[in-house]
């Protein structure tokens, strides 16, 4: 075979070649496309209990408490001899609902929090602290959640949200209730009691007392 028909043969190659290179990048890309897809959607649903609180109207920020913010919580939960019951709003880890039970042991303490992550590492956690039949973690949103049967209700909150809250408080605790503001005060309600340490201050209240004496 001359060196001008082998160059023939080539060239008469060249279409088929480039259309099979064309298919191969084309099905390649698809594939590509897919994978990035698919792991998209799934980034989308792994995140999407983080993002949503911060699309609502105040955003409770999962910020874990500090050793001294328990210490000073605890110092104002004082349970009857027969049993209290206490709420966290937005419980976070959970950390706050296991110290109380822990420490606290006639007390039946339950955590309200929006992310479901965060509500089954906090069950994880109880059981391995050893509190799981005296604890509680419920995925709801905080504002659908009632707070009537507490006998102290504790809450880390935003400065956005505390208005709005006090409201709520004031609609539902029942009569005697020991109110815990951690980081921000309520705004126009009566302080009981108060411990000043910074980004670890409490501010407590008994709402609903203040209210009727009134």
């Amino acid at each position: 075979m001359s060196t001008i028909e082998l160059e023939k043969q080539i060239a008469g190659a060249g279409p088929a070649l480039d259309g099979h290179r064309s298919k191969t990048t084309s099905l390649s890309g698809k594939i590509l496309i897919g994978v990035t897809g698919g792991i998209a959607v799934g980034l989308s649903i792994v995140c999407y209990p983080f993002v949503a609180p911060a699309l609502r109207r105040h955003c409770l920020p999962f910020v874990p408490a500090t050793p001294n913010q328990i210490r000073n919580v605890l110092a104002f939960v004082k349970p009857a001899n027969r049993g209290s019951r206490l709420l966290d709003i937005g419980s976070g880890d959970g950390r706050i609902v296991i110290a109380a039970a822990r420490t606290l042991p006639s007390i039946k303490a339950d955590g309200v929090e929006l992310n479901p992550w965060l509500v089954y590492y906090s069950r994880l956690a109880a059981l391995r602290n050893g509190v799981f039949s005296r604890t509680s973690f419920v995925r709801k949103d905080l504002w659908k959640f009632s707070l009537a049967p507490y006998d102290h209700i504790e809450i880390f909150g935003v400065e956005q949200m505390m208005e709005d809250l006090e409201k709520k408080v004031l609609r539902e605790a029942a009569p005697g209730t020991t109110v815990i503001a951690c980081r921000f005060p309520f705004p126009t309600l009566k302080t009981e009691s108060r411990i000043e340490e910074g980004v670890d201050s409490v501010w407590v209240y008994r709402p609903v007392a203040a209210q009727q004496d009134a």
